[in-house]
């Protein structure tokens, strides 16, 4: 079990996902970056959707009941157990009664400003509708379907014997770089509704940099830029979307749907940020600039290969690491 000591704003419980409800109404939820998640869990040895803390106001401090192994992915808070540094990816033993503390990330190579606080066999509370993802618009799952508060106790797996401490993983940040005229960028696939915006719009789109806006949350990034403008004035029933859509409301000013949004709308979709690019824009700091780079379907399979293969060359290197540790 560990104990939140301090939570600032908006910490809560996440997996990797609310799968297959989106006929019914209900959202994926799930991390802003899975490959954080998913980098922690290969380093823990977890199972692959175990549930971890995803912290994205700082500073953070929680303490442990039992002893344990865990790992801090994502952005590089100068995290610290008791007095001693704590590296980001990398994996750690608590004892019981020590303390983890988080403080502002660093500016770092990789640009992240969000931390998941993985720990051994993962963060245990009940699954709902198979996922331990919470669902702040709808109030369930997680940790009583909320943000976590100052007391707060979240029970944790059987720390298995599995993991080892002392090694870590280069972050995909630094291993999966992506840029544009060297700001971060994220892949596009033009959307449904892309031929019924002006050429002078689908210049926009890909030439000019996009403010992610102080009104930007796990529902959706609001972007400021160049307006965005229909050939004609565009009347759409609302009808299933997806995290990652671009709509552009009547403003011209577009949004892009993150891992809580919606399941549906019906503002015309200029754009799709890929799959495997979505890490990128929940790790980007609000405030912060992003590029838009128009992709291929071909291209953006092949992305998702690169993700495969960076989870795949993670879970490789630890399990050489622990046979190794075994040997000696």
């Amino acid at each position: 079990m560990i104990r939140v000591l301090s939570a600032a704003a908006l910490a809560t419980v996440q997996d990797l996902g609310r799968t297959g409800g989106l006929n019914l109404g209900v959202g994926t939820s799930g991390a802003m970056d899975p490959l954080a998640l998913a980098g922690g869990n290969i380093l823990l040895r977890n199972e692959e959707n175990a549930a971890a803390i995803e912290i994205p106001v700082f500073p953070f401090k929680v303490r442990f009941e039992r002893s344990t192994v865990f790992a801090v992915t994502g952005a590089d808070c100068a995290g610290r157990l008791d007095e001693a540094p704590v590296l980001p990816w990398w994996v750690h033993r608590a004892e019981a009664g020590q303390v983890l503390s988080l403080s502002l990330p660093k500016q770092t190579t990789w640009r992240a400003t969000r931390a998941y606080l993985c720990i051994a066999d993962g963060i245990d509370v009940p699954a709902v509708l198979g996922s331990r993802s919470t669902q702040l618009r709808g109030s369930f799952g997680g940790h009583e379907g909320r943000p976590l508060r100052d007391g707060d106790e979240l029970p944790t797996g059987r720390s298995n014997d599995r993991a080892a401490s002392g090694f870590g993983l280069v972050p995909p940040g630094l291993a999966l770089p992506l840029e544009a005229d060297g700001m971060p960028a994220v892949r596009v696939l033009p959307a449904a509704e892309y031929d019924c915006f002006s050429n002078s719009s689908h210049d926009a789109l890909w030439s000019t940099a996009w403010k992610i806006t102080a009104q930007s949350d796990r529902y959706g990034y609001r972007l400021a830029g160049r307006e965005l403008n229909p050939l004609r004035p565009l009347e759409l029933r609302s009808h299933g979307i997806v995290p990652g859509v671009i709509q552009v409301p009547h403003g011209g000013q577009p949004i892009i749907q993150m891992r809580d949004a919606q399941p549906s709308g019906g503002y015309p979709k200029i754009g799709t940020v890929i799959e495997a690019d979505l890490w990128r824009l929940g790790q980007a700091p609000i405030g912060s600039s992003v590029r838009f780079i128009r992709c291929s379907w071909d291209e953006a399979l092949d992305a998702s290969a690169d993700i495969r293969r960076w989870l795949a060359n993670a879970r490789r290197l630890v399990e050489l690491h622990c046979r190794e540790g075994r040997g000696r």
